[in-house]
């Protein structure tokens, strides 16, 4: 099913498609963007029903009638369901035997829809409504299909203009829309029985009464927590929590006294109502009383009221920069769920991993637990995003915020600034250290006071962790830890790859792996004293991933006026030309069938212009860079073939160079000779100054934990791998910075910090602005410290 067939619209049938001029549409298509029902109303503009087929792309999309009806039926305010059916009565096919017995039992199941609280027709509760209802056997598209579906639409919006143009409604149509419904009314006869289903769908207790854009965590209870210490990846987070509870001073709940406090003279007012008059101003003259109300001095009784409770919202704000990896994080954790799990906390509350960007998190099951215990971000310090939250994110008055950061972090003036500045609303400030010290503080009346110090004995709580096996694996749910784009040092070269390209001096890379990677000649390349792979060639950096391209054809790469990259490529078998913006992922393409183009033919950019050509060729074809493809046959010359040759040259000097890089790590430890261990290979000294992996042939004495792409020590120490070559060392060592290092099996390896770096010159960014070692030295003051600090704690 394509596009237009799903959004078809029909003559004199339930709804159409129009058009609303005063609402513009983000796609930059305006027409027919409101879905409505003659004679009744709107139901949805496009950009929401799109919202909405985007929640089914996974189970299949559901008929669209039957949604577009489910969806009227649902709105809020007054709807006119039976203004619909006696409309569709008069249809010249009503009266059809396949149709006439389908509309009554169809319509009540609208009215069904129609009668629910309003709690489960709005938010997300609407959608799981939706896809309670239009699961299994009432979708019409399979998932694949429906994938297809939507992204045809992002791309091409305009192209829905034909569904707009009303076909003739068949009988077919008709009672298959109509027997949907109908059936459905079997399926839920009540109001209750949808209900239930929802539950069913979820696998959850209860619905939200209202779903905001973050769900909050309200449910509390010791079962989770030992839910928590259960699970091995969890473990150290969930041991501590009933220790933060026996020592945490902080109020639980708020009441608010009344407008007067306790009775008496201070009840007493000189404004009220008659009733509450004093009986004794009633004694004055008529004239005298008069004059007393009049000008304010008759007295008044204003009756205490209750104390009521104070209706506010907590945050909790966790800094995942580099100084509160490690056991640092695992406190900020423990620390953040003691405090929305506390069996008498009853206010609202809202978690947010501050780094890069602000991360609304979960933090009720023990999934999301380890999903965002791997919440990483390499930025220093996060002032700039805590400030962003207090002025984009929460303006609101009755909020109470959390701040948990490493107590280094305080030293920061910029950091210091943003609390400051913000200490009216930043109600509580906590701590934590690789120790296991939190602090706890609060914010008054402009002044910060210290509330507690709890100190955790860590070695004692994290002394028996649960039992796993001898590998150190266990069945793991979780997803992979988040890995930055790039790194303080370069990426290897990967051998295998699409396509190589040389623009404007600079070589670029189109890997098999669908990424687009920069990499460099060194200095020492036209030295021929040492003209090797290793000495002449850099590693890459990722300009840009995930690349929507399939690796066969042409391929060209240029800029265009705006600094995009944008990625030309002729498929010859489908005769294709199109044109990817990397940056903005806009696609093009145009269809050459008709034109004679040799199968030899390359794509070469030149002078701000695509060609498709060959050299010794007398036609060859242009393609514009800017704007929408077009091509043009036009007469070949020696200044586009001299630009061919050229660059064909230049690129000879890329070619079958590359490293051997690990990517499929299954275990890391540390050896009994004191190395670190990946897979087979161990880390060892080749010569002086010179450290590469090598066979190993020692027995492993320490084994990391793993979790995806993440191995962790029992000291609470980290080994974060990626596949494209590279391992990043996190200590619980508060003094050891975190490192990283490249993960090949060819050549010399490198470290590096945010600030320093050693190693084979290879992995040197270009114009890099680091500090530059001497291996043997650094590799004693982190990889050494790294291993020696999860030794001592192992033994």
């Amino acid at each position: 099913m394509e596009l237009n067939d799903y959004l078809q619209s029909y003559k004199d049938y339930f709804w159409e498609w129009t058009t609303d001029e005063d609402v513009p549409d983000d796609t930059g298509y305006h027409e027919n963007n409101l879905v409505s029902i003659p004679q009744v109303g709107a139901v949805a503009y496009r950009a929401y029903l799109i919202e909405v087929l985007k929640q089914f792309q996974m189970i299949g999309l559901p008929f669209f009638t039957p949604l577009v009806l489910a969806l009227y039926a649902t709105n809020e305010g007054y709807l006119d369901i039976k203004g619909i059916k006696e409309g569709i009565r008069k249809h010249p096919l009503a009266t059809h035997e396949q149709v006439k017995h389908l509309i009554r039992p169809a319509f009540q199941f609208l009215e069904t829809l129609k009668s629910l609280p309003a709690k489960y027709k709005k938010g997300k509760n609407r959608i799981l409504l939706l896809q309670t209802v239009f699961s299994g056997a009432f979708r019409a598209v399979p998932p694949g299909q429906s994938e297809y579906i939507i992204k045809f639409y992002l791309r091409h919006p305009q192209q829905m203009g034909d569904s707009a143009r009303k076909a003739e409604l068949t009988v077919s149509r008709f009672s298959k829309d109509l027997n949907i419904l109908a059936t459905l009314n079997e399926r839920f006869p009540s109001a209750a029985t949808l209900i239930e289903a929802m539950k069913g769908f979820t696998d959850i207790p209860e619905l939200e009464d209202e779903v905001a854009e973050e769900e909050t965590t309200v449910e509390t209870g010791a079962d989770f927590i030992q839910e928590l210490i259960e699970e091995p990846k969890t473990f150290q987070v969930g041991s501590l929590i009933k220790r933060i509870w026996s020592g945490l001073k902080i109020p639980m709940r708020h009441l608010s006294p009344g407008e007067q406090p306790i009775g008496g003279i201070s009840d007493m007012t000189n404004k009220g109502e008659l009733h509450r008059m004093l009986l004794s101003e009633f004694a004055n003259e008529d004239d005298v009383f008069m004059n007393r109300v009049a000008n304010n001095e008759a007295l008044y009784i204003q009756r205490e009221i209750p104390p009521e409770e104070n209706i506010f919202e907590r945050v909790i704000l966790i800094d995942t920069s580099l100084k509160n990896w490690g056991t640092p994080k695992v406190l900020a954790f423990a620390s953040a769920i003691a405090v929305i799990k506390h069996p008498k906390a009853h206010s609202a509350c809202k978690v947010f991993a501050l780094g890069q960007n602000i991360i609304p998190i979960a933090l009720d099951k023990v999934d999301e637990v380890l999903e965002n215990l791997n919440q990483v971000s390499p930025v220093l310090e996060v002032s700039h995003t805590l400030e962003r939250f207090f002025e984009e994110e929460h303006k609101e008055k009755d909020l109470e915020v959390f701040f948990i950061t490493h107590q280094e972090n305080l030293a920061n003036q910029n950091l210091q600034r943003v609390i400051h500045e913000n200490r009216d609303r930043l109600k509580f400030l906590v701590t934590t250290s690789a120790e296991g010290e939190l602090n706890f503080y609060k914010h008054h009346k402009g002044t910060r006071k210290h509330i507690q110090k709890i100190m955790l004995p860590l070695q004692e709580l994290w002394a028996n962790p649960p039992k796993r096996n001898r590998e150190g694996n266990f069945q793991d749910n979780s997803i992979k830890t988040p890995v930055p784009e790039n790194y303080p040092l370069l990426f290897p070269t990967p051998k295998d790859r699409i396509k190589t390209f040389l623009y404007e001096g600079d070589f670029y890379i189109l890997s098999n792996r669908k990424q687009l990677l920069k990499t460099y000649l060194s200095d020492n390349y036209y030295n021929r004293n040492i003209y090797r792979n290793i000495s002449t060639q850099k590693g890459c950096e990722v300009i840009a991933e995930k690349i929507s391209v399939r690796p066969k054809g042409s391929f060209a790469l240029a800029k265009d006026k705006a600094g995009d990259y944008i990625l030309a490529q002729y498929q010859p078998d489908k005769k294709i030309l199109s044109k990817l913006n990397l940056n903005t992922k806009e696609y093009n393409e145009m269809n050459l069938t008709g034109q004679y183009i040799p199968e030899d033919f390359n794509l070469i950019y030149f002078n701000r212009n695509f060609y498709l050509y060959r050299s010794d060729a007398v036609s060859i074809f242009k393609m514009n860079l800017e704007g929408e493809p077009a091509a043009e046959p036009i007469k070949n010359h020696d200044e586009i073939v001299k630009t061919g040759i050229k660059i064909d040259t230049e690129l000879r000097r890329l070619n079958n160079t590359g490293i051997k890089i690990l990517n499929n790590f299954n275990r890391i430890g540390i050896s009994n000779a004191g190395e670190l261990i990946i897979d087979k290979f161990a880390l060892g000294l080749v010569s002086k100054n010179v450290y590469g992996l090598s066979r190993n042939y020692n027995r492993i004495q320490v084994l990391a934990i793993r979790s995806k792409n993440k191995f962790m020590f029992d000291d609470g120490s980290e080994v974060i791998t990626d596949s494209r070559g590279m391992l990043t060392f996190i200590s619980s060592n508060k003094n050891i910075p975190v490192f990283y290092m490249p993960s090949t099996h060819y050549g010399y390896i490198a470290l590096a910090t945010e600030k320093e770096f050693a190693g084979s010159e290879y992995y040197l960014p270009k114009n890099s602005k680091l500090k530059i070692r001497e291996t043997d030295e650094m590799y004693r003051e982190y990889m050494g410290a790294f291993i020696r600090h999860v030794l001592e704690y192992g033994t």
